[in-house]
């Protein structure tokens, strides 16, 4: 007699998903021991600081390649490193939340590859976008860029699904709406960098290429825009 086993109620976490989760908690935790001086010896105090300015993207370094036409691969470098070093073990903790959440909704529907695309994309390109908004900006660290792509990943799919069951699309949009609000007021009350730049442009980036990525994604889009 065959024998079935019972499905687990949980679905596991995409793989790429709990990879870009372990690299940034594989830094951030090499920073932390060696702040107090576990690993590295007395100069691994520094090395927060060192891979903020190596790995970090740099809005002037990336602003003098522009100007000068010149691609330098050390400058270049920043702008797929940054979103694995993090200022503080806090800001890691809550980015590392954010993307496995959204990574586990988003990773269930489009391929695996597709999710580290959509992550590594909209980093990338919200970290030019703030480079050409802002060249004497200050810089850009930590992976919220990414996590604002994978809410636009999670907003063009749940606007896809609204579309099929014949919903209020424009629902899909409450989390980002929500997300930007509260930054409004953080940024009112305690002061706000322009990094904010950098997280719509990733997420503007994670709806629009999400519709690549997903099957049929780009055919409902044309439909939509050709009816409205």
């Amino acid at each position: 007699m065959r024998h079935t086993h019972p499905q687990s109620p949980v679905n596991p976490l995409p793989p790429m998903v709990m990879l870009l989760v372990l690299i940034m908690a594989l830094v951030e935790a090499a920073f932390s021991l060696g702040s107090r001086g576990i690993i590295g010896g007395a100069q691994a105090v520094g090395w927060r600081a060192q891979a903020i300015q190596d790995f970090g993207f740099s809005n002037r370094a990336f602003a003098w390649m522009l100007e000068n036409g010149i691609v330098r691969a050390d400058y270049a470098l920043g702008v797929v490193t940054y979103p694995f070093v993090h200022g503080s073990f806090t800001h890691m903790l809550f980015a590392a939340v954010m993307v496995l959440a959204l990574g586990k909704f988003v990773g269930e529907r489009i391929s695996q590859w597709s999710v580290l695309a959509l992550f590594l994309l909209s980093s990338a390109l919200g970290a030019v976008v703030f480079g050409l908004v802002m060249p004497d900006g200050p810089g850009l660290i930590g992976a919220f860029p990414g996590v604002y792509g994978l809410i636009g990943g999670f907003t063009c799919l749940l606007w896809l699904q609204l579309g099929q069951v014949g919903a209020q699309q424009w629902r899909a949009f409450t989390l980002i709406g929500i997300l930007l609000g509260l930054q409004l007021v953080f940024g009112v009350l305690f002061g706000g960098g322009p990094m904010w730049i950098a997280e719509v442009a990733g997420f503007v980036v994670g709806f629009f290429l999400t519709f690549l990525l997903v099957p049929g994604g780009l055919r409902r889009l044309r439909e939509k825009l050709r009816h409205s």
